[in-house]
């Protein structure tokens, strides 16, 4: 033994939906129900228990969690919400309600629909984050890289981009670098209906770049 450093906790969420183990940490949280062992604080087979798929803020109301110690819902992070929402989650209503409310706001306006109860939009985000193996999908990306919304998320190979301004950055656990990238071999990582939202104007929040 050399030292007696932890091991990072396989919690931390990728563009992918990948959930993997790290040293860096996230600056938002989430969860997909319950999918650890609290008693070896590790992951189960499967990635998620329930459709909620939620995005958290890391502090509420002086509220402390140790980490995957109990058998409640598996805290997972994010490197920031547009990582999130890549993956295939939306605002939590409970520790972040206000801005779940504008999100909800902004999918009804850019899906062209009523306001959505949360386990409508659960249903329709469960539809397009997954395909019929349990693996990620990649969207076609129809449009031109200058009309993506911020915040939307491309794959290319293993690298995930984010989209601002009409520009590539490419996604790392550091933060984002601009990178140049063949707009003819990417895919689509964030789900169209967080698209539409985003496009009708929600502002997700970015790692600085």
């Amino acid at each position: 033994m050399t030292g007696s450093r932890k091991m990072p906790l396989q919690n931390r969420v990728t563009p992918f939906g990948d959930i993997i183990a790290i040293t860096q940490r996230g600056s938002m949280m989430g969860n997909r129900g319950i999918i650890h062992d609290p008693s070896t604080k590790t992951l189960l087979k499967k990635r998620w228990s329930s459709r909620a798929w939620i995005i958290c803020v890391c502090q509420y109301k002086n509220v402390r969690r140790d980490v995957m110690a109990r058998r409640s819902w598996t805290e997972l992070f994010f490197l920031d919400e547009a990582t999130a929402l890549s993956a295939g989650h939306r605002p939590c209503f409970y520790c972040q309600r206000k801005r779940a409310k504008e999100f909800q706001s902004f999918w009804a306006d850019g899906n062209g629909t009523q306001l959505p109860s949360a386990p409508q939009m659960d249903a329709i985000l469960h539809g397009e984050r997954l395909d019929e193996k349990g693996q990620k999908k990649h969207h076609r990306l129809r449009i031109a890289l200058g009309e993506l919304p911020d915040g939307a998320m491309l794959a290319s190979g293993a690298n995930a981009y984010l989209v601002k301004n009409g520009t590539a950055f490419l996604w790392s656990w550091d933060g984002y670098s601009q990178a140049e990238i063949d707009i003819s071999k990417v895919t689509l990582l964030t789900p169209p209906s967080i698209i539409q939202t985003l496009k009708a104007g929600f502002k997700p929040l970015l790692a600085s770049l």
